[in-house]
């Protein structure tokens, strides 16, 4: 059974209120298979209590995000590096 997903454009508001620059730019390597993109190339699915974006060539987790009333948990065990441009 296939799930409907959005971009990993969703992860912008949620990933805001943890980091100053917009991660959906930052480039991720998947540890499963190499493939890198933007953040916002990533397959976000909201079913799962929180946020799990998958990488869209193997499907593995590449990041998972669930936030809490005082807390947020940020699992970026699926990604290699995350590289953030930033401004010169």
């Amino acid at each position: 059974m296939a799930y409907a997903y959005e971009d990993g454009n969703v992860l912008a508001g949620p990933l805001s209120e943890i980091f100053a620059v917009d991660l959906t730019g930052a480039v991720s390597r998947c540890v499963h298979c190499g493939s890198t993109g933007p953040v916002a190339r990533l397959r976000v699915y909201g079913r799962a209590p929180g946020l799990v974006a998958r990488c869209p060539d193997c499907d593995q987790v590449i990041i998972r995000l669930v936030r809490g009333t005082e807390s947020a948990w940020l699992d970026l065990r699926g990604a290699t590096t995350l590289r953030i441009p930033l401004d010169p």
